[in-house]
This record gives C-alpha cells, structure tokens and sequence, in this order.
C-alpha cells in the first residue's frame, strides 16, 4: 500500500471566531470567495480585514485511535 498525498483543510475565520471549520480543498474556494462578496457587498459588522484562514494539512494515515 502506497501513501497518499497529505489531505487540506481549511478553517475560515471573522474577528478570530472559527465560522468554517474543517473545510475541504475543494469547497474552501468556493465558500472563501462568496464570504468576500458577502462582506465587501452587504452592509456588516465585518471587513475584509476581519476575514482570514488556516490551512492544515493531514496525514490520511494517523496511529491514534478516534474517541467516541
């Protein structure tokens, strides 16, 4: 069995508050996008400055156990 590539995923931040957790490569797009035309068109409490991500990249293979 060979391994496979690291997987991405992406948490989508306003203001430092997580509103897109663990978010695929390719939905992240998509979703990152429409948010900017969100906030730079209507009227909010958030600017584009307030927007940000982290991307993480995952191992598909991990040794530890999922809790239940």
């Amino acid at each position: 069995m060979t391994p496979k590539e690291k997987d991405k995923i992406y948490h989508i931040y306003a203001k430092n508050k997580c509103i897109f957790p663990n978010i695929k490569e390719e939905e992240f797009r998509v979703t990152w996008n429409t948010l900017k035309g969100m906030v730079g068109l209507m009227q909010t409490d958030y600017t584009l400055e307030d927007l940000s991500y982290e991307e993480v990249e995952r191992s598909p293979y991990t040794t530890e156990e999922n809790s239940y």
